[in-house]
């Protein structure tokens, strides 16, 4: 499938770099968001690049992009709070094609924790794959929001297991957490199991 790859323009003026793949037929859109920038996370992490395969293919139009300070998007890394205005800026760019159809938005890791605190009109629902909540006590924007959550946790993560992840989303609205078995928080071997949990999420919003 064709990749074009463009530029964003977050409210503070910076440009980022992003990629866009439309399918033929879109049913809706997702926006993905990378891993920690400070330990190598990038658009093209492994994870993000099977979520960025899988969701086209099953009729989504998809865009990820580099978080502010990474690669060739302009500006430095804002810790987790800016980053929010580059999310926000992928969720407005991909409005406009999801059309009658869901707009989700994803993140895996830290870009899970940037998601999760992210909120707009048009957003149906958000996918949270290995967000490292026990790492961290501040509430999230989606937690108080009535509309859907999947929390995609490893069995085995290093930073927030289910136990701990279940015990942080308690009171949450609308959460739902699955487990994803013989994996770590980087999910070797596991990228293919979470890309299609992810695009069967989608399908059921989109089938509502």
């Amino acid at each position: 499938m064709p990749i074009e790859t463009l530029l964003l323009d977050p409210m503070d003026g910076l440009r980022l770099e992003a990629d866009l793949a439309l399918p033929q037929h879109i049913a809706g859109a997702v926006v993905i968001c990378h891993p920690h920038p400070q330990f190598g996370g990038d658009r093209f992490n492994p994870v993000v690049d099977a979520l960025f395969a899988a969701l086209p293919a099953a009729g989504y139009a998809a865009m990820r992009f580099d978080f502010r300070g990474v690669n060739a998007s302009e500006g430095r890394h804002g810790g987790g709070v800016d980053e929010r205005m580059d999310a926000l800026a992928a969720l407005e760019a991909m409005e406009p094609f999801a059309g009658e159809g869901p707009l989700v938005l994803i993140g895996y890791s830290f870009g899970a924790l940037v998601a999760l605190d992210v909120t707009h009109p048009r957003l149906d629902a958000w996918v949270a794959v290995a967000p490292p909540l026990g790492m961290t006590e501040a509430a999230s924007v989606a937690a108080t929001d009535p509309r859907p959550k999947l929390l995609l946790v490893p069995a085995n993560d290093q930073f927030s297991p289910p136990s701990a992840s279940a015990t942080r989303v308690a009171g949450w609205l609308n959460v739902t957490q699955e487990v994803i078995d013989a994996a770590d928080h980087f999910l070797g071997g596991r990228t293919v199991a979470v890309a299609a949990r992810t695009a069967g999420f989608v399908s059921a919003l989109a089938a509502r």
